[in-house]
């Protein structure tokens, strides 16, 4: 298993990280979920509002839209 960090800014404005384990690099989708799961647990568990436009990448934009959080790298832990 690989080591990724998720680098974001926070609601705050200020630059946070994640790491995780995984075969191969998330994709920001997926690490939007684990973020949005590390912090606001709650939330992660309603599911996405399955609107009749699809939205791509649905978890990406409600953490953006509703919790300002804003990934901005997954890169691989040397």
């Amino acid at each position: 298993m690989k080591e990724w960090k998720i680098s974001f800014v926070n609601k705050d404005g200020v630059l946070d990280s994640m790491t995780i384990s995984a075969e191969n690099c998330p994709t920001i989708e997926d690490a939007a979920k684990l973020v949005r799961s590390k912090l606001y647990p709650v939330a992660a568990e309603l599911d996405d509002v399955t609107l009749p436009d699809k939205v791509a990448s649905p978890a990406v934009k409600s953490l953006k839209s509703q919790h300002s959080v804003e990934i901005t790298a997954i890169t691989e832990v040397a």
